[in-house]
């Protein structure tokens, strides 16, 4: 199964807060109510110092993956 790079979640435990789940290295998931990041799984210091520039590479593409989602979601 080929899985997708990001998805939508919700909780109900958090009825409030939207997420998006990044489901490649690294995996990560981001609480839109508040924009905090969570990763996953570990990250060692050496891939978090590669990672930082491409961190906000991602969270770019996480933004307009929600914002796609959402047209889709109005229509």
């Amino acid at each position: 199964m080929e899985l997708p790079k990001f998805v939508l979640a919700d909780n109900s435990d958090f009825p409030d807060d939207i997420f998006i789940i990044h489901l490649e290295y690294p995996r990560f998931l981001i609480n839109l109510k508040d924009d905090s990041i969570e990763f996953i799984e570990e990250i060692d210091d050496e891939d978090e110092r590669e990672l930082e520039a491409e961190m906000e590479h991602l969270i770019t593409l996480a933004g307009e993956f929600y914002d796609r989602e959402m047209e889709r979601y109005e229509e």
